[in-house]
């Protein structure tokens, strides 16, 4: 009777959590090989935390199951530390990816695929990490911008993840985003990143665009890439193709009145290589038109395009 008292008790518990889990199914790696004069249990905890704070924290108002939790991956790499004249202050690169799962299939797409290399931050072994919409730059700067980083690429995924199921669908998301880039922590020239001044790729340009209507026709592509056509690529494959294709027209317009934006980089590279299968199933005397389009949206990658010529 106890132990079938224990189990009804359990289910109780696990549903519980299911039904209100958080959004974010995140795994973390931190690298530290250039670092020298540091415990690696430092790293550990560090890994630890970031892991703790990206699934633990609630970030939306709405309750996910656990299989409907956002896949993600973070990667930081710490190239030094010593910024600052601090030994507790490491600068690197984050790397962040996200997909979704596309309907009728096995297979998910990729949502994120970007580098940031604009990251500095202080990191103490004891101190638990927190984050605040309402008081994004702490009481110092250099400590609070972790946080404010990962926070803000948390609402990045988010969004970006909503408008791939509903038509500025991640709205709220990119400007709660927007704030945190509004209210980023500052100290002198040592955090870099969050100022339009600073150049013309990064965490300002990037949710600036993502809600500027100039960009509109880009996040009308992504709901139509992933709801309107993968999503329906098993049951009406050329329908879905035809779709994509289509789309891929309204980006060029874009492009030409918008030309090396972020936003545009962003999108192919995360992109790409999907588009690039996409076209690969293209009838070879179709394809030409398309090429012509990626090669000036998507230099980086012009050469494979070229290729299915």
């Amino acid at each position: 009777m106890f132990k079938r008292l224990l189990s009804i008790l359990l289910l109780i518990v696990v549903s519980t959590i299911s039904a209100t889990a958080q959004e974010l199914n995140c795994k973390v790696t931190v690298t530290h090989d250039k670092i020298t004069g540091v415990e690696n249990e430092v790293f550990t905890t560090m890994q630890r935390a970031i892991t703790e704070f990206m699934n633990g924290h609630k970030w939306t108002t709405d309750d996910f199951a656990t299989n409907e939790k956002i896949d993600c991956t973070i990667y930081l790499n710490l190239t030094a530390n010593k910024v600052a004249g601090d030994i507790d202050v490491y600068s690197g690169t984050l790397s962040i990816q996200s997909s979704r799962p596309v309907f009728n299939s096995g297979y998910t797409s990729a949502l994120t695929n970007y580098v940031d290399r604009d990251i500095v931050f202080k990191f103490t072994q004891y101190s638990p990490l927190s984050f605040d919409d309402n008081r994004v730059n702490g009481t110092e700067p250099l400590l609070s911008n972790l946080t404010a980083v990962l926070a803000y690429y948390s609402y990045i995924m988010i969004g970006l993840d909503y408008d791939s199921y509903a038509t500025d669908g991640g709205t709220n998301y990119f400007k709660k985003a927007q704030n945190i880039v509004n209210n980023a922590p500052e100290q002198n020239k040592t955090i870099t990143g969050w100022k339009a001044v600073e150049g013309t790729r990064n965490r300002y340009w990037l949710v600036d665009q993502m809600l500027n209507t100039r960009f509109h026709d880009v996040r009308s592509f992504w709901y139509t890439m992933h709801r309107e056509s993968l999503d329906s690529m098993y049951t009406k494959p050329a329908e879905a193709r035809t779709r994509i294709l289509v789309g891929l027209k309204k980006l060029y317009q874009v492009n030409r009145e918008n030309p090396s934006s972020m936003l545009m980089q962003f999108l192919f590279a995360a992109k790409s290589e999907e588009i690039l299968h996409i076209l690969a199933q293209t009838p070879k005397n179709e394809r030409g038109q398309y090429i012509t389009l990626l090669n000036s949206m998507d230099v980086p990658n012009a050469t494979k395009y070229n290729n299915l010529k």
